[in-house]
């Protein structure tokens, strides 16, 4: 069972949702893209409906939800650059790849499609990794906001690029989102 809880944060609330093992989501709650991200996960997992809510999901915390919002504050401060929550993403055995791969970009760092691609001896599979980087579904913990186009432009961020940016400028120093 998927527990869900809001959380807010600088750039907006996000919906996070849990086990009580790991955190499998973490989504701006704007837009459609957290409901499908939601159906997604619920899927992968085999969770049982609830009534009235996305299959395998109520609302309610978990016991990663106040590790996370701590962890989510002090990162927003400029305070924290590793997460500890627990994380399971679950995916393709290639998303799962990919996934693991956005893990090893430090803190901030940026890495190109491309070079995502080239790190996983796959060169010609550009579009599959940004696809895939697109269907991560623990935004910041699992950082595909780190990566961008091959001539640093910023492209792709399901939470919309103004965020992708503002995150990127977190990570480089440029103070915190608190201020």
């Amino acid at each position: 069972m998927i527990r869900l809880t809001e959380l807010s944060t600088p750039l907006g609330p996000m919906i996070a949702g849990a086990t009580d093992e790991a955190l499998r989501l973490l989504e701006f709650a704007d837009g459609r893209r957290a409901e499908a991200q939601l159906e997604r996960v619920a899927k992968r997992l085999g969770a049982a409906a609830e009534h009235g809510t996305t299959p395998g999901a109520v609302v309610g915390e978990s016991p990663i939800a106040e590790p996370l919002a701590d962890e989510l504050a002090r990162y927003f401060a400029g305070e924290l650059r590793e997460f500890t929550v627990p994380l399971h993403a679950a995916g393709t055995a290639f998303q799962e790849t990919v996934w693991a791969e956005l893990l090893a970009i430090p803190y901030g760092a940026t890495r190109s499609y491309g070079e995502q691609a080239r790190r996983l001896g796959r060169p010609d599979a550009v579009r599959a990794v940004a696809r895939a980087n697109g269907d991560n579904p623990i935004a910041i913990l699992v950082p595909c906001h780190r990566v961008i186009g091959a001539d640093g432009s910023l492209t792709g961020y399901g939470g919309g690029l103004w965020r992708k940016r503002r995150l990127l400028e977190l990570e480089s120093g440029q103070g915190s989102l608190l201020d």
